[in-house]
């Protein structure tokens, strides 16, 4: 962990690409410590290290001014989740404002990476390290905006309660217990997330938009499996458990869902479109005029970062099959993860997979229980505070509620009755958003940019 502090000298000061927020603050210098302390830690599932991030953020918030009794480190398990409480005056008579992100990460190979993916390094241009864009990001950004706030005497007019989970990215055991469990946070009057939109910008740098994630798509994941008896190699069969899941894997990924939209869907693509221009846009205002334009849809379906907009997505991300290299296999197992348009029975969504492979000889078996989540109708006093914040920096791009194609801890939040909007402070090109991918990156000017995003936003929420 200490190497890590080290690190900080080769960051500071930054070069060009750092803009008008001055890298030398004390504000700027807090940030980018605890980004690279947290970073520093593999908090992937399994490793039982989010409790060193969760009692270093707490230590910190209590150095800051937080009361220690105000401030919890909550074990689930080998995680944990962080709570700590800003108090108010209570001067609005308001109910508190939960702030969310999460502080375990994917897993990382570092053989795969061309740079450690446990360490903050960067080149001109970029920060790179697994979690630097997700959700570490976040995380350090509101972290470092509290201790901000308290040094400088903010008393806010209602609580404020940051909220941090530690297995978003696998079963979400503490989310659960956060959102369902604790009736403290239950009685919050909305929760801000900082683990999705935030503005996005074209190959040339220009603001496009600037997304407020108002909705996600369910998230379900099922095992198909297929068995046989198996046998001597030597001796091959015509059925085989690997060849008949191949063919059901092949059939997953020829098969379209219907196309799917709304009001908040045709409203962000009307903006988008009209912004990005070229090949792209000219897709989205097509599908704006007509959803059932088929030239429009089919080229948004090869677009990933748009693809998830548009309909309800399934792919395959894990495989395991066979015992033995002499042998033939006895079963093949294929993990298909899917994200289903919201309103979309994840039933509907099995038989659509099952009729697409035609093969009953394949088993389904769900992974947990599906979260469905409702929409969070977008406040007027929401937009107005994040409208203060992003203008401060891009005068004049437009805000847009949308529809998530991942999952993040606002699902739960949402279906626990607790209406959730996320608002990253990041600035990017969606075509430089590698998280969960190698070679993770945020932005250098984008981390910067970012540090008076959430201290404009609460100033705006939570002052007389």
């Amino acid at each position: 962990m200490r190497k890590s502090i080290l690190l900080l000298a080769a960051f500071l000061p930054c070069s060009a690409a750092v803009a008008a927020q001055n890298a030398n603050s004390e504000h700027a210098q807090k940030t980018l410590e605890i980004y690279t302390r947290i970073i520093a830690v593999e908090t992937a599932k399994n490793l039982g290290n989010v409790p060193e991030v969760a009692n270093y953020l707490a230590d910190e918030l209590i150095a800051a001014g937080l009361r220690k009794e105000d401030v919890e480190v909550l074990p689930v398990g080998e995680t944990a989740a962080l709570i700590a409480r800003y108090r108010g005056d209570g001067s609005s008579g308001k109910a508190p404002i939960l702030f969310l992100g999460h502080m375990d990460v994917v897993e990382a190979r570092p053989a795969d990476w061309e740079r450690p993916p446990f360490e903050l390094t960067k080149d001109d241009n970029y920060f790179f390290a697994r979690g630097s864009i997700d959700n570490k990001f976040g995380v350090a950004q509101l972290t470092s905006t509290f201790i901000r706030l308290k040094k400088e005497g903010f008393v806010p007019n209602r609580d404020l309660i940051i909220v941090f989970s530690g297995d978003e990215e696998s079963s979400m055991i503490s989310t659960r217990k956060l959102a369902y469990e604790r009736e403290d946070l239950a009685e919050a009057e909305y929760a801000l997330n900082s683990d999705a939109g935030g503005g996005t910008l074209s190959k040339d740098g220009k603001a496009i938009v600037f997304r407020i994630q108002a909705a996600e798509k369910t998230y379900v994941t099922w095992e198909l499996t297929v068995t046989n008896p198996g046998g001597h190699s030597s001796r091959p069969r015509l059925d085989n458990a690997i060849y008949e899941l191949a063919d059901a894997i092949g059939k997953i990924q020829a098969h379209r869902f219907p196309v799917r939209w709304s009001d908040m869907t045709l409203e962000y693509f009307a903006e988008t479109g009209k912004q990005l221009g070229g090949e792209v846009g000219d897709a989205m205002l097509r599908f704006v005029e007509n959803p059932e334009d088929t030239s429009a849809t089919d080229r948004l379906a090869i677009e990933p970062s748009y693809v998830g907009t548009t309909r309800t997505t399934c792919v395959v991300t894990m495989l395991s099959a066979g015992h033995a290299e002499n042998a033939l296999p006895q079963s093949a197992t294929a993990t298909v993860n899917c994200r289903v348009f919201p309103g979309v029975p994840t039933a509907e969504v099995q038989a659509a997979l099952r009729e697409a492979i035609g093969n009953d000889a394949v088993q389904f078996v769900e992974n947990d229980a599906p979260t469905e989540s409702p929409v969070s109708e977008l406040r007027e006093e929401i937009r107005a505070a994040i409208s203060e914040a992003v203008h401060a920096r891009y005068p004049g791009v437009k805000l847009m509620a949308y529809m998530e194609s991942g999952g993040t801890d606002g699902m739960h939040f949402r279906r626990a009755g607790v209406p959730t909007w996320a608002m990253s402070g990041i600035f990017m090109n969606p075509d430089e958003m590698f998280a969960h991918g190698l070679n993770e990156r945020v932005p250098i000017k984008a981390f910067y940019d970012a540090l008076d995003h959430w201290s404009i936003i609460i100033k705006d929420l939570a002052s007389d």
